[in-house]
């Protein structure tokens, strides 16, 4: 468990630093997050080269595991932020109307984009299942 949340944590830390350093306007744990899934392909890619490399717990199932524990929990980590918002009432309540507005067209955007990224997946595993090619 203990490699498995150092891998985590490292690629949402390598993540923060190649935003930062380039400047990209991308949050940090989104190129985290795709640093993770870069090392998962490559991986599964490579079973039979991999194990000998990596640290067992990244290799038996308990990175899985601990992801989905953190996620299990993810919850908590809203506490906080709650906690903050009740501490600043003073600028919910002078601003609430916008905040609000913010929060359904931010929400909606991103229902729509979950939508269209759907779609083009499945438009793309269906196109590569009539073709007969697994990529």
């Amino acid at each position: 468990m203990i490699a498995s949340l150092t891998l985590i944590l490292l690629a949402q830390l390598l993540g923060e630093a190649a935003a930062l350093g380039a400047g990209w306007p991308v949050p940090g744990p989104v190129l985290g997050m795709a640093l993770m899934l870069g090392f998962l392909v490559l991986r599964d890619r490579a079973p039979s080269r991999l194990p000998r490399l990596l640290p067992r717990p990244l290799t038996d199932g308990t990175l899985e595991a601990t992801g989905r524990g953190l996620l299990a929990n993810l919850s908590l980590m809203f506490v906080p932020a709650g906690a903050g918002i009740v501490g600043r009432l003073d600028v919910v309540q002078a601003q609430g109307v916008r905040l609000a507005l913010v929060v359904l067209v931010s929400t909606a955007a991103a229902l729509v984009a979950t939508v269209l990224v759907f779609l083009g997946a499945a438009r793309l595993m269906a196109r590569m299942g009539a073709d007969g090619g697994d990529a």
